[in-house]
């Protein structure tokens, strides 16, 4: 056995146990409030991975980000990101503004990284596409961030839905700069109808409607932006989904109304709902609703953690049973999932290639059926030398 200590935590492992002593060195493109919650905080606890560099236009916003987090490589200034993506890392997390996904992401493929690209992945499904597309010809890993999909309490749902015992789905209820992709839709909308996507089994046939609420800005409404955005899809087997998601919303208080960060799906049977499926470690609510004949029965579930998940893969060893903590986050489950990729391990799930794309040609038709189109495309254009074509 060895101990070995980087970034201030030691690392006790076995040449059995399966992981590698080498850690993957993470780069972060973006010196956002979300990186400590979506991957510094989780590497603490992974031993496979050191968070190496940082980068960021602001170069003084790089450099305390840098001295509060214990990261070594900080650059900053107009070329930051294209000096981060030449460093000796092995992947990097984007987490730059929607518009710039798509360029970064392809350059950080280009110098040979793995990339986490926080959700949506890019401004349109093209985008998306040509992104994966390079991903799959230099051999690298390429995962869009939807990190709720690798907690148990989502998966624990889907397991109810799928295992017939509420019988057929029969309904389902479940930032503001246009040239960066902003609004409703980009943001926390991607969330809800990945969801729906997902419980349901199926992609949508239709947008039956589309609603947006412009955002008020100095007086002024701008109409390109949704602050809300109000949905209803047709999806197979006559299943009518429901989609809400306004930025305007109000956290007043713990837990922060989260009433309506809620998918609901209604079932011939009954139906289930999880409150909180977003940020589930901190609180959430599993409700199942159970219709035979004439009796009512209601249970409450709280799982944290696959070994209460009661999740059947059809085998006597359920795959990654043991796997989490209680006090594990949806991006800590993700973070083991993308590390077991680029390790040649199977994840437990995956965001799959197809999975990325579809949403986000779904997202375009939400827009388009809303009248104020698809977010900007970039301007980036691979080099003509790496063409995938």
């Amino acid at each position: 056995m060895s101990g070995l200590l980087f970034s201030g935590k030691e690392i006790v492992s076995t040449p059995e146990d399966g992981f590698n002593l080498k850690p993957i060195k993470f780069g972060i493109l973006g010196a956002a409030n979300i990186a400590p919650i979506a991957l510094i905080i989780p590497a603490k606890s992974h031993q496979e991975v050191i968070i190496y560099a940082v980068a960021a236009r602001d170069l003084k916003k790089a450099e305390q980000f840098g001295k509060k987090h214990g990261i070594s490589k900080v650059y900053g200034g107009s070329n930051a990101y294209q000096r981060s993506v030449e460093l000796d890392t092995d992947a990097y997390i984007q987490q730059l503004p929607n518009k710039l996904h798509f360029g970064w992401t392809m350059k950080a493929l280009l110098a040979g990284k793995h990339v986490l690209c926080e959700k949506p992945m890019a401004d349109t499904a093209d985008e998306v596409r040509q992104m994966y597309d390079l991903a799959e010809k230099k051999g690298l890993v390429l995962l869009e961030a939807f990190h709720y999909r690798f907690h148990p309490a989502i998966q624990r749902v889907k397991t109810i839905l799928d295992s017939g015992e509420l019988g057929k789905i029969k309904k389902s209820d479940i930032r503001f700069d246009l040239d960066l992709g902003g609004g409703a839709m980009m943001d926390m909308g991607c969330y809800t109808l990945s969801s729906i996507r997902y419980l349901a089994s199926s992609n949508p046939t239709a947008v039956v409607s589309a609603t947006p609420y412009p955002l008020k800005s100095a007086n002024v409404l701008e109409t390109k932006i949704d602050r809300a955005m109000d949905a209803t899809l047709e999806l197979p087997n006559n299943i009518i989904a429901t989609l809400e998601a306004d930025l305007y919303m109000p956290w007043r208080r713990f837990p922060p109304k989260l009433w309506k960060v809620v998918v609901e799906v209604k079932c011939e049977g009954g139906q289930v709902e999880l409150k909180n499926f977003v940020g589930p470690t901190y609180w959430h609510k599993i409700q199942v609703t159970n219709k035979a004949g004439q009796t009512t029965s209601t249970r409450t579930e709280k799982v944290y953690k696959f070994a209460d998940a009661h999740i059947d893969n059809g085998t006597e060893n359920p795959k990654n049973l043991s796997l989490g903590e209680d006090w594990w986050l949806t991006y800590r489950y993700q973070l083991e999932a993308f590390v077991d990729k680029l390790n040649g391990r199977t994840p437990q799930t995956w965001v799959t290639r197809e999975d990325s794309v579809a949403n986000m040609e779904w997202i375009e038709k939400i827009y388009e059926k809303a009248g104020i189109g698809s977010r900007p495309k970039d301007d980036y254009v691979l080099p003509a030398a790496e063409s995938v074509e």
